[in-house]
């Protein structure tokens, strides 16, 4: 199969398996912001952004990408560095595995919901699990930005 994929503001054209999926694709095409974790969509490390909404690409299907914008947190690098700077201030940094797809995932809720009450976060983010943290710290960080964001 042949897709075009707008990856990161790029025009790309991908060839590929028809049941490949779109983080495996990415992945092999250098993507590897690209994190696979559990690769059964049920812990967000996979976390892209399909038309600004996150998506879990190791059970999104490459096919279905074709002639939509992708962004990996390469794409919202300077966002993710904001965001980044919130979780170090709170303590709730940790290995980074999961950040990327996490970062992705707080970047359309601001977009989304920017002045979402702490359980709609937290609903928001229900999908990305982070093995590290005990999640306290990382609320704290996301309300914080959030109403940063909405200060700008």
């Amino acid at each position: 199969m042949n897709a075009t994929i707008v990856v990161n503001g790029a025009v790309e054209r991908f060839t590929f398996e028809s049941g490949d999926m779109l983080a495996d694709v990415l992945r092999a095409a250098g993507y590897v912001e690209v994190k696979k974790g559990c690769d059964t969509g049920n812990c967000g490390a996979c976390t892209v952004l399909v038309d600004g909404k996150p998506i879990l690409s190791c059970s999104f299907l490459a096919a279905r990408a074709d002639g939509r914008a992708v962004t990996t947190v390469l794409g919202v690098e300077e966002e993710a560095r904001r965001f980044a700077s919130f979780l170090a201030a709170e303590g709730a940094d940790q290995c980074g595995f999961c950040a990327p797809g996490f970062a992705l995932t707080v970047i359309a809720l601001s977009r989304e919901l920017p002045e979402a009450t702490e359980e709609e976060a937290r609903e928001y983010l229900k999908g990305n699990l982070c093995r590290c943290s005990g999640y306290e710290g990382q609320n704290r960080a996301i309300m914080r930005y959030l109403e940063a964001c909405n200060a700008r």
